[in-house]
């Protein structure tokens, strides 16, 4: 098994590792501290204390707080519980018609606006762009990941977390709630 340091991890975080160490490091058996060294960095560039437990993107992570699991941006802002669509708690730019889709596209790659939207996620608390989605008209925003955060600690890592929490999706429950 091939051996990475903190060092290497911190510059394929960073997108500095020459390619030929990347390759090495995606094709070799995983270290058993690889993911511990990618949260510590991630952890080491935000200003907030809430342990990480898994990074979704470049800029949002779940976090332990008081006992619960909340998806947290790199600047701090909280969209909540992680087993809710944070996308429901973010801003969100609509593109829509020709001219705020000709911002994006040009010529004949622009998108039929009748049947197609592009949707830019941004942060409340730092202005961030944290996620786009092309999606047609009328679907609603992709979940794109609910981890099983107690099977992938127990099971996977082999450290079970302290708290244990009910694996399933709340987005229908926080809708519900809106309607009533």
């Amino acid at each position: 098994m091939a051996t990475f340091d903190k060092a290497d991890v911190e510059k394929l975080v960073d997108g500095v590792l020459p390619w030929t160490a990347v390759q090495e490091m995606m094709k070799s058996p995983k270290d058993l501290d690889r993911f511990d060294q990618y949260v510590e960095i991630l952890q080491g560039r935000v200003d907030w204390d809430e342990r990480i437990l898994l990074p979704l993107t470049p800029a949002l992570f779940i976090v332990a707080k008081n006992g619960s699991r909340v998806v947290k941006c790199r600047c701090g802002h909280e969209f909540g519980d992680y087993r809710v669509n944070w996308k429901l708690s973010a801003l969100i730019n609509v593109r829509d018609d020709e001219a705020s889709l000709a911002e994006v596209y040009k010529g004949r790659e622009l998108p039929d606006p009748s049947w197609v939207q592009v949707r830019e996620y941004i942060c409340p608390g730092c202005g961030s762009m944290l996620e786009v989605e092309a999606v047609p008209r009328g679907c609603p925003p992709d979940f794109d990941f609910l981890p099983d955060l107690d099977t992938f600690y127990d099971e996977w890592l082999g450290r079970p977390l302290p708290d244990k929490c009910e694996y399933r999706d709340l987005t229908p429950d926080l809708i519900l709630e809106w309607s009533g």
